[in-house]
């Protein structure tokens, strides 16, 4: 493609986007109007969930935080347990902690109110180059480049770039960057989200309904694009779980270290999740507790990275006192505690085995 077409697309994306976006925009529980700017702790709050989980999902997780806490301060005055647990079931637990942790620099340190720019919002915590965009840009109105993968998605097909994702995003970026208007940023923005989300959709796009038809290179191979290099395949991780009951009917629960996978959250004592895994309960560390076990089944569950798969096992002890970084939890208190989806898959596994 020359730089003259390049140029031309550049120049009329946002004037044949804004009047499509401002009839057809997406009503989202964090969205204002088109040409009303929102509140940016909606803002922040919404980009946080949405990474790495729809818009489906995130809606009745967006409103159940507001309605518990609905401002940043009353978040950065939350506890951490409490955050996590209204948190379980969206995953990627790093934002859980870094969202309490960044509600309490704004807290702290803005007085309550999000910083304005690019820059300064990439200071705080859980917030990376695209997050900040994101909200500079449809919170503050700052012409900043968004990228998510909608975005890329239409930019990479208006451009027909071939070369395959991840590869291509910092050509993709120098394109988004020459298209974002100085005039409705945040509203392009959101346009350009809404575009790949309902018209130039993964797979067969709905060209003949796309406001960009005219100026795009890449409608005759929509289908193809954007190319990806082929993904290894995951690795099967293995281990066990052990449900632990006391006579009075209590679990014990064992906090997960602060660092690493679901840190800082609840779990039923396991083994190390390996290639080959353990299915020794003296595996789990906790010394000093004997208990008699029986199987109560198996789980599997896909992380990002790797499958896993836990058997279950179930037992009764009757330890008064809990080991350390563990507690007696009633049953019937479980789903006040910030247990992730797998170890919610391990309760449901131990009670019906």
């Amino acid at each position: 493609m020359s730089s003259r077409s390049e140029t031309d697309i550049a120049d009329k994306t946002a004037s044949l986007l804004l009047p499509w976006y401002d009839r057809h925009a997406r009503r989202l529980p964090w969205r204002s109007l088109p040409g009303k700017r929102p509140d940016p702790y909606h803002v922040w709050l919404s980009e946080v969930m949405l990474q790495q989980t729809t818009v489906a999902t995130v809606g009745s997780y967006f409103a159940k935080f507001l309605a518990r806490w609905p401002t940043v301060s009353d978040l950065a005055a939350a506890e951490l347990d409490d955050v996590l647990t209204e948190w379980a079931g969206l995953g990627y637990y790093a934002r859980a902690r870094n969202l309490h942790k960044c509600a309490k620099r704004v807290a702290d340190d803005f007085g309550g109110r999000f910083p304005d720019t690019e820059d300064a919002l990439l200071d705080l915590p859980g917030i990376g180059r695209y997050t900040a965009a994101a909200i500079a840009a449809i919170a503050f109105d700052r012409p900043a480049a968004v990228m998510d993968g909608n975005i890329e998605r239409v930019t990479t097909r208006l451009y027909a770039i071939e070369t395959p994702l991840p590869d291509s995003k910092p050509a993709l970026y120098k394109r988004v960057v020459a298209m974002t208007p100085g005039k409705r940023p945040g509203d392009f923005a959101q346009a350009m989200m809404d575009l790949g989300a309902t018209i130039c959709v993964p797979g067969k796009a709905k060209c003949m309904l796309c406001p960009l038809v005219q100026i795009c290179t890449g409608k005759d191979i929509a289908e193809t694009l954007p190319r990806k290099k082929p993904k290894a395949a995951k690795p099967t991780r293995r281990g066990a779980a052990f449900w632990i009951e006391r006579s009075d009917g209590a679990v014990l629960l064992r906090r997960r270290p602060e660092s690493g996978l679901l840190g800082g959250m609840m779990e039923f004592p396991s083994t190390d999740w390996t290639e080959h895994g353990s299915e020794r309960f003296e595996d789990t560390g906790l010394a000093g507790l004997s208990a008699d076990f029986r199987p109560a089944g198996a789980i599997r569950h896909t992380f990002t990275h790797f499958h896993l798969e836990l058997s279950v096992h179930r037992g009764q002890a009757d330890h008064k006192d809990a080991p350390p970084d563990c507690h007696w939890c009633p049953i019937d208190a479980l789903g006040d505690r910030a247990l992730p989806t797998v170890m919610r898959k391990v309760a449901k596994a131990a009670l019906s085995g």
